[in-house]
């Protein structure tokens, strides 16, 4: 919503104001609402903001596009006519790419889940929409320059492929002997849906198999990977990928005896992590208080709830099929989940960078016993 109504100001007033510069800047990275200087490199800077809001609209528009492209011969071949392979191509390309996870077909992904290339464009669609803007912004401006990358970029990148190979070998391994989901395909099929369904857990909410016949390891796997979620600034939701970077290189910085992160010869300031454990708190709370108001209104496992309830707050799409049958109270309460995962944290994230002050006292140091 931001982006287009920079976009338009743009093409009415052919300029935009400071203040909408920093509102734009500002929701590609939340840190930058603080008073004071920014030490660290920021995902995209004040001067870039608007080539930044043009490629974003138009990165947007050429990605669809190009999506409906490749997914419109598949539509055509499977017996559509003409005007609906049109459309649903336009549609799937569209869901891929926000990660909404909606398809308009009536036997949603059955009819394709075999298919190597309708699987894999839905794929790169869900992971072009998960890495975020300032990713893309930075790989369309500087592909040929990795080196120049900014930490943001290269931390989103690291991290997003480390998830996503070690959840498609898990998947994989986890579901190979189950007949119910991937035990009855060849080989080359169960990895693709290993593969699959460790982006799609992490954002993007297609399926090739029904949830809900997937083994417990494999539910508590989905419910970690769509916590995390995708890249900040995306069209993703969860937690983020660099929150759970930077909580690991705190932790590594810990476990090394060193007082400072870093990462990538840069160093991450130490109100960083300030946001990225607030996150953490803030998206743990909603779902733990969403599983505990949700199992008020049914006798589902509490693994069948805690999956939907997550996929709720990380605005995945899944389901086990819980939540079709919850009474509405339940639904009010996903409902809810879903607009606290998906705007809390940023919220909460801008306001807590908003609210520094300097103290210019300091108490007396007590350590309390932890651990």
């Amino acid at each position: 919503m931001l982006t287009l109504a920079s976009v338009l100001g743009l093409v009415v007033a052919r300029r935009i104001g400071l203040r909408q510069k920093l509102m734009a800047a500002s929701e590609s990275n939340a840190a930058r609402v603080h008073p004071g200087p920014v030490s660290e490199g920021q995902a995209v800077r004040l001067g870039d903001v608007t080539t930044m809001l043009w490629t974003v609209a138009i990165a947007s528009l050429a990605i669809e596009l190009l999506l409906a492209i490749a997914i419109f011969p598949t539509l055509l071949l499977s017996g559509k006519n003409l005007w609906d392979a049109t459309w649903q191509a336009f549609y799937i390309g569209a869901s891929a790419f926000t990660n909404t996870g909606f398809l308009p077909l009536e036997s949603g992904m059955s009819e394709f889940s075999s298919n190597y290339w309708f699987l894999t464009v839905l794929f790169v669609g869900v992971f072009l929409g998960s890495i975020g803007f300032p990713v893309i912004f930075a790989l369309w401006a500087q592909w040929r320059n990795p080196h120049h990358w900014s930490v943001h970029v290269k931390l989103t990148l690291f991290t997003t492929l480390i998830l996503l190979a070690a959840g498609a070998i898990a998947f994989t391994a986890l579901e190979w002997t189950n007949s119910a989901t991937f035990g009855d395909q060849p080989a080359g099929t169960r990895v693709m849906w290993g593969t699959f369904l460790s982006m799609m857990t992490r954002s993007g909410g297609f399926s090739p198999i029904d949830v809900g016949e997937m083994s417990q390891a494999s539910l508590f796997l989905g419910d970690m990977l769509m916590f995390i979620g995708g890249g900040s600034a995306s069209t993703a939701g969860g937690i983020k990928v660099t929150t759970l970077a930077v909580l690991f290189l705190a932790a590594r910085a810990e476990a090394r005896g060193v007082d400072e992160m870093e990462v990538f010869e840069r160093r991450i300031p130490t109100d960083v992590l300030r946001l990225s454990v607030s996150v953490l708190l803030w998206g743990s709370l909603t779902v733990a208080a969403s599983t505990l108001a949700v199992l008020l209104f049914t006798d589902a496992p509490l693994d069948f709830v805690l999956f939907d309830v997550i996929s709720a707050f990380a605005t995945s799409g899944l389901t086990t099929g819980l939540t079709e049958t919850l009474a509405d109270p339940a639904i009010i309460i996903l409902s809810v989940t879903m607009w606290a995962g998906r705007v809390g944290t940023v919220t909460l994230a801008a306001a807590l960078a908003a609210t520094r002050h300097r103290q210019m006292f300091h108490r007396p140091e007590e350590r309390p016993i932890v651990g």
